[in-house]
């Protein structure tokens, strides 16, 4: 603190110096300030020779040390001209020698700069009065090092000067120097705690009680020393009750040691100067106790008194001060604290209701507190919501009444608290009890939580219930088994559909080829003919399930009577089962019109029979009952909300296993033994149900039979097709033969399709190509009837040319054949398609359900007249 202390100091006179000659202002406020400290020393001098009893015998270094030494301790070094004028200008008056001059100057200077550094080094500076031992080490310095010094430089040049004897020069020696220790003590306090110290005559209080102490002991200090007792001023009358009135100078003590014990420094102070000064006026008078025959007795006891006015109680001003001092410090930073601990404490208050407020706010997680034995200790409304407990109910209840009974028997809370520990947080998952019962899925987490040193205080739980995400996770799972299943369903049906473009063709050769046999060969082949035709059959058959199933295939949906369609397949549906199985129907009242493909329907039917009698070995009861429904999200969400008509087909058969449910309408999936089954018959029914619109749905128990429903969406606002129109169609022949242009890139078919029209009585003319067709037509050849393939080579298809033909020739009819085709989607819908194979009677019911043909001739156009001609490739 010290070295810290001198480093200001030196750093302040450096910056004085800075100041003092750095400029002309600076250097003119110094000049004024040396005229003002010389002026008020020199006065001084020249007052106190105005003290007779002094004269004869006291330091000639009047006015003391102490002035010299505040003024450094206020000003710096830089006053030392100040000083030196002040310190001689007495005795320059006094017409001294220079020696004498000399010596008065440099010993005021030299003990004023020493006293001021060891000051500075060990006291604080300035602030030597701010505590009792800087006060202590203040009068030591003061006493010993830096009057003792300028004493004995002052002393050593009047020797020089004068010479006396050594017993005189002693004697001097200690006069000058006690005279100059008692103004150094007195003196320095008063200058330097009035320079630094703030007055504060603010406080009406404080400024009449340092009047009043001044003005008692100033009555104390006349009463005990003063030289006007006993004068003619005052009677001396007061001698008599007073013998040892300098006695009365102790009393001093009171009023200085009670400003001593208020803390007020420059009150001490100023009250001791007055104290002693009074007792210097009656030691220059040589009144009690200062005997005027012993000059330096009388010097030494104003020395003992200087001490013990002014140092004590200065001490113990500067005590209490300090005390005042660090107990405001103490009380400003126990408000500061208090008023942190405030703010700090009305922080938490906020900070508690925010989260308060905020796990208030948390709607979807239930959040609750736990003590280190896993009780609950806190319950936001979010798990009052989703558990069911109040904060009543469950505060102070383990949480292990959440876990199924099963799980808390196998410590399954004790593990997620031991979790929890050791890794600080631990991901929970499973399913637990609400308070009424009833389970729920959560995820969440349970942490651990610690205070600052480390230990474990309790646990926090943070739960969802997830249950209705795991539902929708368990349907979006088996809405992606679906997905594969169907998506698996659609590459076997591109697959089939592919095979069924090329096996019709072939098919189509075939069965037609056995027509013609039947019509060309010797009578005595047509058992082998049948077979042919049989086989085609067969094929047919199998091709128009593969496509049933892949919902390729070309439907020719009609509005029909499903109750009266239904009773019409009764024979058939008998003759599909055996005579151990028992048939019933049961079907409602409320059956509207259904548009379906009623073939398909009928082999849908008869798959299914076929299926339920395979089932019964040892008889049974087959059941097909019809009735109305709403189909709900479960059985399709496309279809969600609309009228439909369940026809359901039940059966007591052996039953299909669980893991075999998900697999029966797969197509080639078949329980039956090698050779009794295709595996196409359920797959042809869902083809069939969805391409209609519908669904199909399957339902078994092992041991208690199987049932089948076919979804299909009701047209009850539609009119059922009139079946008398088709019977009343014109199947009158004309009189003249009409030609046929056949367009197919398959040379093979186009012959088989040739011929059947020929044997219709058509004539036919072919063309591999629909360019070529377009070509001939051109060229104006009369054509009654254009018959195309969808599938060709080219950049024109079966369906472009329709276009073209009907752009070009509106009044020339067309129809178009396909074994399978996606081409055939883009065809609009009143262009009549036939599906390969097809034999003479669908052909010939096909263009009976066509406009009348109505012949186009070009002027000047060949006919083509024989069927040789109409079979050439040009």
């Amino acid at each position: 603190m010290s070295t810290q202390r001198l480093v200001m100091e030196r750093a302040r006179f450096g910056k004085a110096n800075i100041v003092a000659f750095g400029s002309t202002r600076g250097a003119a406020t110094y000049l004024v300030e040396l005229l003002v400290v010389s002026a008020i020393y020199g006065g001084l001098a020249e007052a106190a020779r105005l003290l007779p009893a002094i004269n004869p015998s006291a330091t000639p270094l009047w006015p003391p040390t102490g002035l010299a030494l505040a003024l450094f301790l206020l000003r710096g070094y830089r006053i030392w001209p100040a000083i030196l004028v002040g310190a001689v200008s007495p005795y320059l008056m006094a017409d001294r020698s220079i020696l004498e001059l000399g010596s008065v100057g440099i010993g005021t200077l030299l003990a004023a700069f020493a006293g001021s550094w060891l000051i500075g080094r060990s006291s604080n500076g300035q602030q030597t009065f701010a505590t009792p031992s800087s006060i202590v080490k203040f009068a030591i310095i003061a006493f010993a090092p830096t009057t003792m010094m300028s004493s004995f430089i002052a002393l050593a040049g009047f020797i020089l000067a004068n010479e006396p004897g050594f017993s005189d020069s002693v004697v001097a020696w200690l006069t000058w120097w006690l005279a100059d220790a008692a103004g150094a003590l007195v003196i320095v306090p008063v200058i330097v705690l009035l320079a630094t110290m703030p007055l504060r005559i603010s406080f009406k209080w404080n400024l009449l009680e340092s009047i009043a102490v001044s003005a008692l002991v100033s009555i104390i200090g006349i009463v005990a020393y003063s030289p006007i007792i006993g004068s003619d001023l005052i009677s001396n009358d007061l001698n008599v009750p007073l013998p040892h009135r300098s006695l009365l100078g102790f009393l001093v003590f009171l009023p200085l040691m009670w400003a001593g014990l208020r803390g007020n420094r420059c009150n001490v102070a100023i009250s001791a100067l007055i104290f002693i000064g009074i007792a210097t006026w009656g030691f220059s008078t040589g009144n009690d106790p200062f005997a005027k025959a012993d000059p330096n007795g009388a010097l030494l006891s104003l020395l003992v008194l200087s001490i013990s006015v002014s140092v004590p109680p200065l001490a113990l001003a500067a005590a209490i001060s300090t005390h005042q001092a660090t107990e405001a410090h103490l009380l400003s930073v126990q408000d500061r604290l208090n008023g942190q601990l405030e703010r700090r404490n009305l922080a938490l208050d906020n900070v508690r209701r925010h989260f308060q407020t905020l796990i208030e706010g948390v709607v979807d997680y239930a959040i609750f507190a736990l003590d280190r034995e896993g009780h609950v200790t806190s319950w936001n409304s979010t798990a009052q919501k989703i558990i069911g407990y109040t904060p009543e109910e469950i505060i102070g209840k383990h949480f292990g009444i959440f876990y199924r009974p099963d799980e808390r028997r196998a410590g399954s809370p004790a593990h997620a608290l031991e979790a929890a520990i050791q890794s600080g947080k631990h991901e929970v998952e499973g399913w637990r009890i609400r308070k009424n019962g009833t389970p729920f899925f959560i995820t969440g987490s349970v942490s651990s939580s610690h205070d600052d040193a480390g230990n474990l205080i309790g646990f926090i739980n943070i739960l969802r219930d997830a249950t209705e995400r795991r539902d929708a996770e368990e349907k979006l799972v088996q809405a992606r088994e679906q997905l594969a299943m169907s998506q698996k369903m659609e590459a076997i049906g591109k697959l089939t559909g592919g095979i069924a473009h090329d096996f019709n063709n072939l098919l189509m050769i075939i069965g037609g080829s056995a027509q013609i046999f039947a019509r060309l060969l010797d009578p005595k082949l047509p058992r082998a003919i049948e077979a042919i035709q049989n086989a085609a059959k067969r094929g047919e058959s199998l091709t128009r399930q593969l496509l049933t199933f892949s919902r390729h295939q070309h439907l020719s949906p009609t509005i029909v009577d499903l109750t009266a369609s239904i009773k019409n397949m009764r024979t058939m549906i008998e003759s599909s089962l055996r005579g151990n199985i028992v048939y019933n129907e049961n079907i409602g009242d409320d059956v509207s019109p259904v548009k379906v493909d009623l073939a398909e329907l009928e082999l849908s039917i008869v798959n299914i029979a076929v299926n339920a009698r395979d089932a019964m070995p040892n008889g049974g009861t087959f059941t097909l009952s019809v009735h109305a429904v709403t189909i709900d999200r479960q059985t399709g969400d496309d279809r969600a909300g609309k009228d439909f008509f369940a026809i359901a087909f039940s059966d007591t058969g052996t039953g299909i296993p669980p893991n075999l449910l998900s697999k029966m309408f797969d197509p080639f999936f078949t329980t039956k033994e090698v050779g009794k089954g295709t595996g196409l018959g359920l797959s042809q029914v869902y083809g069939f149900a969805h391409q209609a619109g519908g669904t199909v749905t399957a339902d078994s128990k092992v041991g208690q039979g199987t049932t089948i429903t076919i979804y299909l969406p009701s047209c009850a606002d539609e009119q059922i097709a009139s079946k008398e129109l088709a019977a009343a169609r014109a199947r009158t022949r004309h009189s003249q033969r009409q030609t046929v242009l056949v367009v197919d890139d398959s040379a093979d078919v186009a012959d088989v399709t040739s011929s059947l029209f020929e044997h219709l009585g058509y004539e036919t003319i072919y063309r591999d190509s629909a360019e070529a067709a377009l070509k001939l037509l051109e060229a104006g050849t009369r054509i009654d009837l254009v018959f195309s393939d969808i599938v060709m080579p080219g950049t024109i298809d079966g369906v472009g040319l329709a276009r073209e033909i009907r752009s070009r020739y509106p009044n020339l009819p067309i129809a178009l054949t396909t074994g399978y085709s996606d081409a055939a989607k883009a065809a609009p819908p009143n262009l009549k398609i036939l599906r390969k194979p097809f034999d003479t009677e669908a052909l010939r019911d096909f263009i009976q359900d066509l406009t009348p043909p109505r012949s186009i001739r070009s002027p000047g156009a060949p006919l083509a007249s024989s069927t040789t001609d109409a079979l050439r490739r040009s």
